[in-house]
């Protein structure tokens, strides 16, 4: 039986930061039947890629069934840092200790199929990764090093590159981590599609209804495909091009909508109006065209009302709906607008805010604080605490600030309304929050396929656990999901009558009173 040998030689550095996308380095050459994988430190960045950064793998196991897996590395370097919902940014640079160079060898069977052959050797990439940098050290308690030959075997006899990666899936589904896990290279192109703030789509907002499971259409892009085509919040979602949604969460059906530009997709949704109406629900079916979509993160609306003694008071609502790379600019900008209009205390709206790029929700949380202020702990698989800090951070404004969140506030939302609300800035009104405190490494592989792997846990500033546990509100308040603001359509200096008829926004605005008046007695 011929084998292949895939050597991974590279310089051992401190491990990743969170949310760097790293390039695999180029395809192994076949010398003699026997192909050699040879991975070395350079900087391959893409999109205005940092100073390359070396990191690599290591590992050493025992011999298992006669084959032999040393001391492993697998030599990668930083490169572009790109944004998504979901995942972690790149928060914290860690020391560097002394490089050195060690290597890992792995023998095994050549698959006669070409493509499953290539996914034997993202395989090796995928092991090699996890057992670097996932954050649990024992891999939930089992030998990763017989992992990796277990899976190896399961995937030598077969036909596809699909069956072989859902090999490697199951591998990963091992950890007992959701959210370490492989895409393809067409999800991962995906992926890098939306982290600017742009996605080749339809122009549609989907949220998972935590009660019920149901996926609801929140809102769709004004002009866009969906819009044109007369789907409207309160639809829900049934079907994607004649396969059922039922078991999927909003992002999952958001990447089944998206596509390349040109491309059609086929939707079945049930008419909400008819709900609303007491009526059966009518099907629907449209077909609809993928196009660019632009989506800004930040809307905003003004509250007026009249205060007690006849003075007008503005609330400034600011809807947050993700951590984007341009989400901290428009923020600031935002902010300033509505400074400049004498508004005098604000509502920042993070309800249904699944995430994004954690540096992005740092860059806003010092939209709102001073200060050399601790904005979130990491503790890593060793369980070393390294706190994030401001440098000499400088507030735009000190008015008043209630922060709303829900259950559909997740990873870069809770570290936002952790560091408002440990550091006294903000009261936090609403539902407790997901609870996914994880920081993720993003790397590109050989095939053009990506790897998330959760290398690490976040604290909130206090030292108040995230993952798993939330974030808890000051004040508990959980309208019905549909009751939410249509967040895209809001434009600043609207009438906002949609923000005067949900119940938190009332909430906070009686605590925002509470706030002012504390502050004209002092």
């Amino acid at each position: 039986m011929e084998m292949v040998e895939c050597s991974l030689v590279a310089t051992l550095a401190p491990r990743p930061l969170p949310g760097r996308v790293r390039k695999a380095l180029p395809r192994p050459a076949v010398l003699g039947g026997r192909a050699r994988l040879r991975v070395l430190s350079a900087g391959l960045g893409r999109e205005q890629p940092p100073p390359p950064q070396q990191a690599g793998v290591r590992a050493s196991g025992p011999d298992h069934g006669g084959r032999t897996l040393g001391h492993a590395a697998v030599g990668l370097a930083a490169a572009a840092v790109v944004s998504l919902t979901g995942f972690s940014g790149d928060v914290s640079p860690l020391p560097a200790p002394p490089a050195r160079a060690e290597s890992l060898t792995v023998a095994f069977p050549v698959s006669k199929a070409r493509e499953v052959n290539r996914v034997q050797k993202t395989l090796v990439e995928t092991w090699g990764l996890i057992r670097e940098t996932f954050v649990d050290p024992t891999f939930n308690h089992q030998d990763w090093d017989q992992k990796l030959q277990q899976t190896m075997v399961e995937i030598f006899p077969l036909k596809s590159a699909d069956a072989a990666y859902s090999k490697i899936s199951g591998m990963l589904s091992t950890l007992g981590d959701p959210f370490t896990r492989i895409i393809s290279p067409m999800e991962y192109q995906s992926f890098r599609i939306g982290s600017d703030g742009n996605v080749q789509g339809v122009g549609v907002f989907i949220n998972k209804e935590p009660s019920s499971g149901r996926l609801l259409v929140m809102d769709c892009i004004q002009g866009g495909p969906a819009d044109r085509a007369g789907i409207h919040e309160g639809d829900e979602l049934v079907e994607i091009d004649g396969k059922s949604v039922s078991g999927l969460d909003g992002e999952a059906a958001a990447q089944r909508l998206r596509g390349r530009v040109g491309t059609t997709v086929k939707v079945k949704l049930l008419d909400g109006t008819d709900s609303e109406r007491g009526g059966s629900l009518r099907q629907k079916e449209v077909q609809l065209s993928r196009e660019i979509i632009n989506l800004s993160p930040v809307s905003t609306a003004i509250i007026s009302h009249r205060s007690d003694d006849g003075h007008e008071c503005k609330t400034g609502y600011v809807r947050l709906a993700s951590f984007s790379q341009t989400a901290a600019a428009e923020m600031e900008n935002a902010v300033k607008r509505m400074e400049d209009v004498g508004v005098q205390s604000y509502i920042l709206d993070l309800r249904n805010n699944p995430g994004g790029l954690v540096k992005a929700g740092l860059d806003v949380a010092q939209i709102w604080l001073d200060g050399d202020e601790t904005l979130v702990n990491t503790i890593d698989r060793d369980g070393n605490v390294l706190p994030i800090n401001m440098i000499q951070g400088h507030s735009l404004t000190h008015d008043p600030l209630v922060v709303l969140v829900n259950e559909g506030s997740a990873s870069a939302s809770e570290i936002l309304a952790g560091a408002l609300h440990d550091n006294g800035r903000a009261i936090l009104v609403g539902h407790r929050t997901f609870g996914k405190g994880k920081i993720q490494s993003v790397t590109e592989l050989d095939d053009g396929s990506a790897l998330f792997i959760t290398v690490a846990k976040y604290l909130s500033p206090a030292l108040h656990e995230i993952d798993q546990v939330g974030i808890q509100p000051d004040i508990q308040c959980s309208p019905d999901v549909l009751s939410l603001p249509r967040a895209p359509s809001l434009k600043e200096n609207s009438e906002a009558t949609s923000l005067e008829m949900d119940s938190c926004i009332m909430v906070a605005e009686q605590a925002l009173e509470i706030e002012q008046t504390k502050g004209s007695a002092s």
